[in-house]
């Protein structure tokens, strides 16, 4: 079977790819098409999340290893889409360059059977072009804070707290 995605650049522009893929293909292939449909050189780190319904981000599918190696991290190039993304599942995030933040929200349009002659990954269809920079990226807590909760703060100005003194080096 055939994915066919569409996937948006988080911007005010309407920025998007269509893409079909092969159910099968490693998710390492996607973020290969996604970079060349975007113009990108590939070069950056990248990571993709599985998604709810509310484009909240979820578990990780990353590019390279860089745990500490306690805890399982799943690889790019070790998943199939098939094993993250579904029509019960049909939504992604995909973040290239972390410094820069390109954010693509990815969703799966349709489930299409393999045709025969045509060539996969393939780009059906493109709209937009992307700016020169990532979409700035605001960042807010999720919520205020409690009077309590401010006096357990840390603060860093208050070495007796921290266990050292200031001129500890």
């Amino acid at each position: 079977m055939i994915y066919r995605f569409r996937v948006i650049l988080d911007t005010e522009e309407d920025v998007f790819r269509d893409i079909e893929i092969e159910q099968d293909a490693k998710v390492e292939q996607f973020h290969n098409v996604i970079n060349q449909s975007f113009g990108f050189d590939g070069m950056e780190m990248a990571s993709f999340y599985v998604s709810d319904a509310q484009w909240n981000q979820g578990e990780e599918i990353s590019l390279f290893d860089m745990s500490d190696g306690t805890q399982p991290v799943r690889l790019m190039n070790e998943t199939t889409l098939s094993d993250i993304v579904h029509e019960n599942s049909p939504k992604l995030i995909y973040i290239y360059d972390f410094l820069s933040m390109w954010t693509f929200l990815v969703e799966l349009a349709e489930i299409a059977p393999y045709e025969n002659g045509r060539e996969y990954p393939n780009v059906m269809f493109v709209h937009g072009q992307i700016p020169e920079s990532a979409p700035d990226k605001e960042f807010t807590a999720s919520g205020d804070l409690e009077e309590d909760q401010e006096d357990d703060l840390l603060d860093v100005d208050d070495y007796t707290e921290l266990g050292f003194s200031e001129n500890w080096n």
